[in-house]
Order: structure tokens, then C-alpha cells, then sequence
């Protein structure tokens, strides 16, 4: 279905519409959503595929994302989602996941994916140690400073003394550009 021309007009249609209502969604959400409602509506009514794109309609389809995108974003207002407290410029923990990224960039050959878990699984263990002192699941797992975040915070600024170095945007985008990768908008 992805390769025929109907679909690609389709997403283009979409991502119009959207743009129109002041919606942003990544093409291949738009992608995705198209093809999982034109295989619906196909096997809902018995049809082939082909026949099912004359159910399509990609302003309905817009109206229906932007709404979805509109009632996340203030659900999540409300509930005060997605907007994580940022530890203060100069955070050791957050400078040594900073600080990973070229170092993951250049042994990963280039694997964004990689980076990203990388990231995420270090940011995950620092709000889960920061915020989960408590947590008897982990005794024993932490090492020497063991559930103790000032400890740890004391501990990583030793293995990391020129924390500032990586809040600087410049600096930082330096020693991923030395790594022999970039990212680059297409």
C-alpha cells in the first residue's frame, strides 16, 4: 500500500491539512494512521484496498489527529505531564549522560537508536535514584554510595570534574560532529 502513488498523495493531503490547523505530526505518524484506517475500513466492508481509498477523506482525517494532538495536550497540561522538573545547568548526573552521547555516537558506528536508549536508560536510573531513595527492589544495586543521590552526585563529579563543558551547546555539538556523525535535518 505504502508504495503506490493514492498513498503517497494521501500523506501529502494529510500533512497539508494538518499544517493548515497549525498541527505538526511526524510524516510517518501520518503514514502509519493511514494505513491502519484504509486496511480498517477495507476489512470492515470486505473490500480490496484499492476500493477503500474512496472512503478516505484527508481533511476528516486532520480535523480528527489535530483534535488528538489538541485534547493530549491538555490532558497533559492539566495533569502536569510532560513536564519533568530539569536539574540546574551544572547537575553532575545530567552532565555524565551529556557527556555519553559522542562516546555512544562513535562505538555505536552512528546508531541513533542506540544513543537514544542509551540516553534513556541513564536518565530513567537518575530520576529513578533521585526520586526512589526508598525503593527496596534496588538494595544492594546502587554500589558504594548505594541509595544516597548526594553521594552519587558526589561520586560522578569526580569522574566527571568539567561538568560545565557540556551545557554549552557549541562545545557539545563539537564533540558529536568529532565523533564523524551529524544530525542534519533532511
Amino acid at each position: 500500500m505504502r508504495n503506490t502513488k493514492t498513498f503517497r498523495e494521501a500523506v501529502a493531503q494529510t500533512l497539508a491539512e494538518l499544517a493548515r490547523r497549525g498541527v505538526t505530526l511526524a510524516p510517518s505518524t501520518v503514514e502509519d494512521t493511514i494505513e491502519k484506517n484504509v486496511s480498517a475500513v477495507a476489512a470492515q466492508g470486505g473490500i480490496q484496498v484499492h476500493s477503500a481509498w474512496r472512503y478516505f477523506d484527508a481533511a476528516a482525517l486532520a480535523d480528527r489527529l489535530a483534535r488528538n494532538v489538541r485534547d493530549f495536550e491538555e490532558s497533559s497540561a492539566a495533569q502536569g505531564a510532560g513536564h519533568a522538573p530539569m536539574p540546574p545547568v551544572g547537575n553532575a548526573e545530567l552532565a555524565l549522560i551529556l557527556a555519553g552521547v559522542p562516546d555512544s555516537l562513535a562505538q555505536s558506528g552512528g546508531d541513533l537508536y542506540g544513543v537514544i536508549v542509551n540516553v534513556a536508560v541513564n536518565a530513567w536510573m537518575a530520576g529513578h535514584i533521585h526520586g526512589e531513595d526508598g525503593c527496596t527492589g534496588c538494595d544492594g544495586s546502587r554500589g558504594p554510595a548505594g541509595h544516597d543521590w548526594e553521594a552519587r552526585m558526589r561520586t560522578i563529579t569526580e569522574v566527571q570534574p568539567d561538568i560545565v563543558t557540556w551545557f554549552d551547546r557549541d562545545r557539545w555539538t563539537r564533540a558529536v560532529n568529532d565523533t564523524g556523525y551529524a544530525v542534519t535535518p533532511r
